[in-house]
């Protein structure tokens, strides 16, 4: 799994988000990288092929971050090379009036796709146990009160276990990108976007308020992160102060579940390949 193996979370042992670098190593080749990266991508073209056509398996991928971590990009140029046909992908904003009266996880659960398709989460239920936990938003949610007392966070994890085991049980892989940017990473982010008239738009005073809670944040990711990793849907925690790793990154993590996963192109019983050749006769026997 080449480097890998040094940002995933399986949930066997606690983690601290601080022991997690933001960008990659000294003397790492850029060049290499980004050819290695390129290299994942036709594999993943490969497997995709092969698990829509199997139809056996789903993928979800979900990518969670402080803002100007890079997720729409990395989604962007890591996904480019796949068939759109086979992949669904989603951004989860603020909840609407009729998401808000529901169960925290509805809106993110009945985008999981058909079996044997893709889809990616840029944000996702996850949100509900991190914004929703630093500013503690449930304490005005339209719930009965007793969804409202006792630790409310706590019950939200076990529920986000039991959901994920249960879509693992029936045939889908989730797999989490926690993608770590620094503060001083994002605040030359957000510097950029002011100052590039063409990223203008990007840029939100929102953002800047929530930047003062990013002490509050990087505890609720690392409490999230702890709750919720286990073997069979694990959490990256993926440098992205550099881009061109963060995308090397998650295309090796995809490339490895698709490992896992192993998907084959379905073999035709006998008689549809005798059918197949009588075809294939009149075909050539065209006049």
């Amino acid at each position: 799994m080449s480097d890998l193996k040094n940002f995933i979370v399986t949930g066997e042992s606690k983690i601290k988000i601080r022991d997690y670098m933001t960008k990659p190593k000294d003397g790492i080749s850029k060049e290499k990288i980004i050819k290695k990266t390129n290299l994942n991508l036709e594999k993943m073209e490969s497997f995709q092929d092969k698990l829509y056509s199997e139809g056996k398996e789903g993928l979800v991928l979900i990518f969670q971050a402080m803002d100007a971590a890079g997720k729409d990009s990395t989604i962007k140029n890591v996904m480019s090379g796949l068939n759109p046909q086979g992949i669904d992908v989603y951004s989860f904003k603020q909840p609407s009036l009729e998401e808000s009266a529901h169960s925290f996880m509805w809106r993110a659960a009945k985008k999981f796709p058909v079996r044997g398709k893709m889809a990616i989460f840029n944000r996702s239920y996850y949100e509900d146990v991190l914004v929703v936990k630093v500013h503690k938003l449930y304490e005005n949610a339209k719930m009965p009160e007793r969804c409202k007392h006792g630790d409310v966070i706590a019950r939200r994890y076990e529920d986000i276990r039991n959901f994920e085991k249960y879509q693992y049980n029936n045939g889908y892989r989730i797999i989490k990108f926690f993608l770590n940017v620094s503060k001083e990473e994002q605040k030359k982010r957000f510097l950029e976007r002011i100052d590039l008239k063409i990223k203008n738009w990007k840029f939100s005073a929102s953002d800047v308020k929530e930047r003062a809670y990013w002490d509050e944040y990087m505890k609720a990711y690392e409490m999230a992160i702890n709750a919720t990793a286990a073997k069979n849907s694990p959490w990256y925690i993926i440098p992205a102060d550099k881009k061109w790793y963060a995308r090397y990154l998650v295309s090796e993590a995809i490339v490895d579940v698709f490992k896992k996963i192993a998907p084959q192109y379905p073999t035709l019983p006998q008689s549809a390949q005798d059918n197949l050749h009588k075809d294939k006769e009149l075909l050539l026997n065209e006049k």
